[in-house]
């Protein structure tokens, strides 16, 4: 399955756009979203080794199902002071 997931910050300057389309085998999970987008987007890889991914506008567990038209965003890490 086909998923869009929608970049922030750090990820969206990497990628040069504001989302990204990965293909997903089932079961479509949060972890095998990133895994695709390490391995289909390798501008990506770094960040998203330590992003979490927000499922509907929350944060989503490793295990977490993604239905299909779920809206996916990647979080990067966050720093500051």
């Amino acid at each position: 399955m086909q998923v869009v997931v929608q970049l922030f910050a750090g990820a969206r300057q990497a990628a040069g756009c504001e989302s990204v389309a990965v293909e997903v085998s089932p079961p479509v999970t949060a972890r095998r979203v990133l895994d695709s987008i390490r391995r289909e987007l390798p501008e990506l890889a770094p960040l998203a080794a330590s992003s979490r991914l927000a499922v509907g506008g929350r944060y989503a567990a490793d295990d977490a199902a993604i239905g299909e038209d779920s809206e996916i965003v990647l979080i990067p890490p966050v720093s500051g002071g």
